[in-house]
């Protein structure tokens, strides 16, 4: 199928569409529970930078109530870091992971929360994987975002053990949607693929591992290409170099956390998400510069944006 057939029927996600794709909004009298409660599990006791850079973007996102969950050996920094929130410390695993005893743990949250995103800064694939698989009983129905190493879940067909083959990882689906966040090079190593092909047609590869996985997949590059396994699709063209940076996407992740925490679905919490961190980066590039600003500086500047994308 030829490029410009591909594009027909891809939405472009600029301004006009998401004023014509309001977020919900709590209503007046409303309090941090109406406001969306949520779960972010990630972190390592090299990298407990990520899922602080990822909650802090759900809270701007609008979220009204946080918990972490983190690697017990960096919880109480993380807890000092991020005074909104209630940190869980989780037992590790020998490589950065964490155990399973972690998804008993969380699961006494199961709908208690509006989000779930798994995945900044955790190590051990393998470990990860099966946490996810652990989890994904016991949060049905509850927003799930997968990010980093928590997208290795594709592939693993709920066995105690990671595939080898990229045959076998085609097999696999969710049974209710999730949403991924891969870069070309992350869509490569989940699917065998060539990276390069991947990267020539976002909107081809991003349609079929949405079909494959029964999945969103928002696939990030200079144009962003989110789609939904009921064949909706659409693409996003913005930002900046800036934004190639170390944490860029742990807090892209933590905003669409945030946003569906909210209760956006998951395509538009994408969607909104993509743009929001984008257009931040355009902000941040008039007071520093295009090259030089920082992963931590992005998320100050949703609040602001969201205000002025506001229908009206």
């Amino acid at each position: 199928m030829s490029n410009a057939t591909e594009a027909a029927g891809t939405t472009d996600i600029t301004a006009r569409t998401l004023r014509d794709w309001p977020l919900p909004q709590p209503s007046f009298d409303g309090d941090k529970e109406v406001r969306g409660h949520v779960l972010i599990v990630g972190g390592a006791r090299e990298m407990p930078g990520a899922v602080m850079l990822a909650a802090t973007a759900a809270l701007r996102a609008g979220a009204g109530k946080l918990t972490i969950a983190t690697a017990a050996s960096v919880a109480p920094l993380v807890a000092m870091a991020i005074p909104e929130a209630r940190v869980i410390g989780l037992a590790e695993t020998a490589n950065g992971g964490f155990t399973l005893e972690a998804a008993r743990k969380l699961g006494e949250l199961a709908g208690k929360i509006g989000a779930m995103l798994v995945g900044p800064g955790m190590q051990d694939e393998g470990a990860t994987a099966e946490l996810v698989h652990a989890l994904l009983p016991r949060f049905a129905g509850t927003a799930l975002i997968l990010d980093a190493a928590a997208m290795g879940a594709v592939r693993m067909a709920g066995e105690p053990h990671l595939l080898e083959e990229p045959k076998d990882m085609a097999h696999f689906r969710f049974a209710e949607p999730v949403l991924l966040t891969p870069h070309a090079g992350e869509l490569s190593h989940l699917t065998g693929e060539d990276k390069e092909a991947l990267a020539a047609d976002p909107l081809a590869a991003a349609t079929e591992a949405a079909r494959r996985w029964n999945a969103v997949v928002a696939l990030k590059g200079a144009t962003t290409v989110i789609a939904a396994p009921d064949g909706q699709r659409w693409r996003h063209e913005g930002g900046n170099i800036g934004l190639a940076i170390s944490g860029s996407g742990d807090a892209l992740a933590g905003i669409i956390a945030g946003l569906a925490a909210r209760g956006a679905t998951l395509a538009q919490a994408a969607a909104w998400g993509v743009a929001l961190h984008a257009s931040a980066g355009e902000q941040l590039s008039i007071k520093y510069g295009v090259l030089g600003y920082l992963a931590r500086e992005i998320s100050a500047e949703v609040p602001g944006l969201l205000r002025t994308l506001a229908p009206g």
